[in-house]
């Protein structure tokens, strides 16, 4: 199965999937994930109107929440979005289809997050499609923040994640599917996801009217009360920051 293929499905779109990871916060590897998202927001976003792009349960939707945003949570996964307005009722999620986010108004959004979202998105013109989709609905002086996962990360082992059972990874080039097993949840079933190199994202953004204005990939450190495995010298995820060319 590759990612061009109709039949790619997405993990998280299970409600079996969706409970496992309703429950999941910030352990662990994921911790980096979020550690350095306040002082990279405070550093180039101005105002607090933000959507939310794949907010899944609703964790990230909540952080934006906590630091001020007023910000509305959307997803293609009616299972998901069920789970976030349980979680957080006074929150504001949407089910959306790819590409198809007019309807939250054009131009209007300081930031657009997205967290962990394309690392479950395939193909190329899927890929540029939605990110053109997000750029439409930001200020010209808005932000789009995305963070996913590096392409290290399904070659090592860390305190969240094991890919010792997959070492076909190691032959990946972008688009091609990965597989890793999550070790905070109770479902240990392979979870799969679209390889992306970081030259092949800086393409992309460039496809969809984008530019990296700054890129963070942070590490562990060892004051933190976390067993780090491969974190302190790689880091697992990216994050970009980007602003419309």
């Amino acid at each position: 199965m590759t990612p061009s293929d109709p039949d790619f499905i997405n993990t998280y779109s299970s409600l079996t999937r969706a409970e496992s990871y309703s429950r999941l916060e910030f352990p662990n590897t994921y911790y980096l994930a979020y550690r350095d998202l306040p002082g990279i927001i405070s550093g180039h976003i101005q105002g607090k109107t933000a959507v939310d792009f794949g907010c899944g349960t609703g964790r990230s939707t909540r952080f934006l929440k906590q630091l001020g945003f007023d910000v509305t949570g959307i997803d293609i996964s009616e299972e998901m979005i069920s789970m976030a307005r349980k979680l957080d009722p006074e929150g504001n999620y949407q089910t959306v289809g790819n590409g198809n986010y007019r309807h939250l108004g054009p131009g209007i959004y300081d930031l657009v997050l997205s967290v962990f979202t394309f690392d479950n998105i395939p193909g190329w013109e899927n890929r540029t499609s939605i990110l053109t989709g997000l750029k439409e609905v930001l200020k010209p002086s808005g932000r789009m923040i995305l963070l996913d996962s590096s392409p290290e990360l399904y070659i090592n082992e860390w305190a969240s994640f094991s890919t010792a059972d997959f070492p076909e990874n190691r032959a990946a080039r972008t688009g091609d599917v990965v597989k890793d097993i999550m070790l905070d949840v109770e479902d240990r079933r392979p979870v799969e996801d679209i390889f992306w190199t970081e030259e092949d994202y800086h393409r992309l953004f460039g496809k969809a009217g984008l530019t990296a204005e700054a890129v963070r990939k942070p590490l562990g450190h060892p004051g933190e009360p976390f067993k780090w495995i491969s974190e302190l010298t790689i880091a697992p995820w990216i994050i970009f920051v980007l602003r419309i060319s």
